[in-house]
């Protein structure tokens, strides 16, 4: 069976954070589950690599990127939007 987008894009944040999946809350901040900088990064690196998409991010202001960091719903949003326009 496969996972949906939403359970890829939580894998990938529980991996970061060091967590069980069961813990990642889709309200959660990523600076709330104890996500830095270098793990973010980690992190779009690996939803690219996943999703075969181009993430729109801008490591050096993460705040003037195109893709939402707010909480991981938005980051799980964010990917479905990429993996749409891909035709993934």
């Amino acid at each position: 069976m496969t996972q949906s987008v939403q359970d890829q894009v939580i894998a990938i944040i529980a991996e970061q954070a060091v967590m069980d999946v069961s813990e990642v809350k889709l309200d959660a901040t990523l600076e709330g589950l104890g996500i830095d900088s270098l793990g973010l990064v980690e992190a779009v690196f690996a939803i690219e690599e996943t999703f075969d998409v181009q993430v729109p991010f801008n490591a050096n202001d993460p705040a003037d990127s195109q893709f939402d960091i707010t909480n991981v719903q938005s980051m799980i949003k964010a990917v479905e939007g990429l993996v749409a326009a891909a035709g993934n």
